[in-house]
């Protein structure tokens, strides 16, 4: 058992929240138990997280994509109400981190998928949000087939094969990695004179960037290429505290 408020202090030191700004409260959202013994980890926090969290006996939620945002109305409706009930009936605590884990090099989502992808990872002025920027540059230590890459890619996140538009060079020594919705993010990688762009979602003006620009852009999916960074946190919870850990897998094809 665990003291709720020493894993969100650990977790927001961890991250570094507070060091910059976002759409949304980083850290605890929804305060439930403050004793631990088990935590659920989630890519968002929605009605089917929050009751699978309750179902497997988690006394907090840790997720990617928290309740509240700043585009959100302020008054309740119906579907949040029916979350923050099922969540306050239950004394389940939620917690989000969201451009924090991101960002973080040690669990974020864009240094995990450059490690798994077998490139060695390095904060860059990429995939700027809210005036910070979030993105990771990879550099292989031997230059990579594009295919090889595609392959990887699909591995990282559960099988799935990334929509390709393959504009660059080919075999790929540099890559820019930035998870989530950072389409147009694909301008600042063809400005660092990278060999190929990862994020989640595509735009429809990145096929037409991608061939002008002479970069490989890859689209592996918004909730594909945000588990690692969640999944990872909760597995360093459960080695720092000694709680029990799980991870909610809710699919999203976006």
């Amino acid at each position: 058992m665990a003291e709720r408020d020493r894993i969100i202090s650990f977790c927001d030191q961890l991250l570094e929240v507070g060091e910059s700004d976002d759409w949304c409260p980083n850290g605890l959202q929804v305060p439930g138990s403050r004793e631990v013994t088990g935590v659920a980890t989630a890519v968002s926090a929605h009605l089917e997280s929050i009751e699978a969290a309750i179902q497997s006996g988690a006394e907090l939620l840790i997720c990617h994509h928290g309740l509240f945002w700043d585009f959100h109305p302020s008054a309740l409706t119906e579907p949040m109400a029916a979350r923050l009930k099922a969540a306050l009936e239950a004394d389940l605590s939620i917690a989000a981190y969201h451009l924090p884990l991101d960002a973080s090099p040690v669990t974020g989502n864009n240094a995990l998928l450059c490690r798994e992808l077998g490139a060695e990872p390095e904060p860059a002025r990429l995939g700027e949000a809210k005036g910070s920027f979030v993105g990771m540059v990879g550099r292989f230590p031997e230059p990579l087939a594009l295919a090889e890459l595609i392959d990887r890619v699909s591995a990282a996140t559960g099988g799935r094969e990334p929509l390709t538009f393959d504009a660059g060079p080919d075999p790929v020594g540099t890559l820019g990695v930035v998870s989530g919705a950072a389409a147009s993010a694909v301008h600042e990688a063809i400005a660092l004179g990278l060999d190929a762009f990862i994020t989640g979602e595509p735009a429809e003006h990145v096929m037409a960037d991608a061939r002008e620009g002479g970069i490989n852009f890859l689209a592996a999916g918004h909730y594909a290429t945000e588990v690692p960074g969640i999944r990872n946190l909760g597995l360093l919870v459960a080695q720092e505290f000694g709680v029990e850990e799980e991870f909610i897998d809710i699919p999203n094809p976006v």
